[in-house]
């Protein structure tokens, strides 16, 4: 059956733009490698994992659990580099960061701060933002606000900021969630200050003070990324993208000007939480609660948009994965119905291919396999095939819930669950033979 003319226009137009755009992504997140899983969704914050091989099929009990360690509450991911793993969660009355070796298991060096988050309408108190590695300092944003760095070598705490309470931002409905980011020496944070005009601030990565504060945007929480120099200016820092709790604002890191800003969200019980997805010249946003999904196209690095709609991938608070111009991920929510994992014709929104009932799952892309974990604790690998989900292998790895986004590092599947008692931190061996 042959392409309407719409469908045929939407395609070509999507391959010239990609021939001419390929290297986005690459240039915004410069060299990385097979190993590390250094901030959350992974070294460009796509959910992809460079240079990973994944195993084709596991035991009949599934992958190998390499080690577990009980941690405490909290929905922050774990984030890998090089013989470490470091862990976010709450003990008691402080917000602990560990560092655990990457092989075992064993604690390393932990450091604690007063932990003075209340809770809202999720009864876990713990932080929900996964720890930002940059050089040799490690960047937190805890579940009342507070940001703290601490040296990567020693867990020596470096400085503090009480950010919302310092900024009047608000608490939201789950704490804070939007994970910073590191870009032109500074960490960029949604902090959501709308009153004091610091809904987006950047501060210092040497000593915490702000360089700059911009907008009036109230926090979500989605975590930014930064987006590749326009043409023409390869010397100056790309823009960083927020989805905030109404908009999707891009701003130059070096000061905070507004490059570009769009509605994107609604008033009332909602929430943005999946990250924006660049790829090529397109960026992608998604959200439930009759939000939707959204294409745009970067021209001349301003948005046009391509497509929206309810109906094709509205993720509650999940990422998706892009591969070979396809985006796999997750249409629902947890709370209400159930969610289901699709394949999308990025350039026209249509749905390749729909699995029913399957949950809300993270979703990553090593190589040209797709490594979904569910909030259930169910763990399927399958090939990233726009023709039909076929799974090469099952395993439920754990009963508890598992909302918080995993780690794919060398050849290692780190994860924790949530709500339960006590919480867990496992690893899984699921690389290939060799890797």
């Amino acid at each position: 059956m042959s392409q309407p003319p719409s469908a045929r226009i939407a395609s070509r137009r999507w391959a010239w733009s990609a021939l001419a755009a390929c290297l986005l992504s690459v240039l915004a997140s410069g060299p990385v490698g097979a190993g590390d899983w250094p901030q959350i969704l992974g070294p460009r914050r796509d959910g992809v994992a460079p240079g990973e091989k994944l195993s084709a099929n596991w035991p009949a009990g599934g992958p190998r659990r390499r080690w577990k360690v009980e941690v405490g509450q909290g929905y922050a991911g774990p984030a890998v580099v090089g013989d470490r793993v470091l862990i976010f969660h709450r003990v008691d009355n402080q917000e602990r960061l560990e560092a655990l070796a990457a092989d075992t298991g064993q604690q390393l060096w932990k450091a604690d701060f007063p932990a003075n988050y209340r809770g809202g309408i999720d009864p876990d108190k713990g932080p929900r933002c996964v720890p930002v590695v940059h050089a040799d300092k490690v960047y937190l944003h805890g579940a009342d606000g507070d940001v703290h760095a601490v040296e990567l070598a020693t867990g020596r705490p470096v400085w503090s900021r009480k950010l919302r309470q310092e900024l009047s931002g608000s608490e939201g409905y789950f704490g804070a969630g939007g994970t910073p980011i590191v870009a032109d020496g500074k960490l960029l944070v949604n902090a959501g200050g709308r009153r004091t005009n610091a809904g987006l601030v950047a501060l210092s990565l040497a000593d915490g003070r702000t360089a700059w504060q911009a907008t009036d945007a109230d926090a979500s929480y989605s975590s930014p990324i930064q987006l590749a120099p326009a043409t023409g200016q390869a010397t100056r820092p790309g823009s960083v993208l927020f989805v905030t709790r109404l908009t999707a604002v891009a701003v130059n890191p070096g000061d905070g000007t507004i490059q570009f800003e769009f509605p994107f969200g609604q008033r009332g019980p909602t929430v943005n939480a999946a990250s924006p997805l660049a790829f090529d010249r397109y960026l992608f946003l998604t959200a439930s609660y009759g939000i939707g999904a959204q294409l745009w196209e970067l021209r001349q690095g301003q948005p046009v948009q391509v497509w929206a709609n309810d109906e094709t991938l509205s993720s509650q608070f999940t990422t998706p994965v892009h591969h070979a111009g396809y985006l796999y991920g997750t249409h629902g929510r947890e709370d209400i119905g159930t969610a289901e994992l699709r394949c999308v014709a990025a350039a026209t929104g249509k749905v390749q291919w729909s699995r029913p009932d399957f949950g809300v799952a993270h979703v990553v892309l090593a190589g040209d396999k797709l490594l979904m974990l569910t909030t259930a604790g169910r763990l399927v690998l399958a090939p990233a095939s726009a023709t039909a989900f076929e799974p090469l292998a099952t395993a439920q790895l754990v009963e508890g819930v598992t909302r918080a986004l995993p780690a794919l590092a060398g050849g290692r599947l780190y994860f924790r669950t949530s709500l339960g008692q006590p919480n867990e931190l496992l690893c899984y061996e699921v690389g290939a033979n060799g890797q």
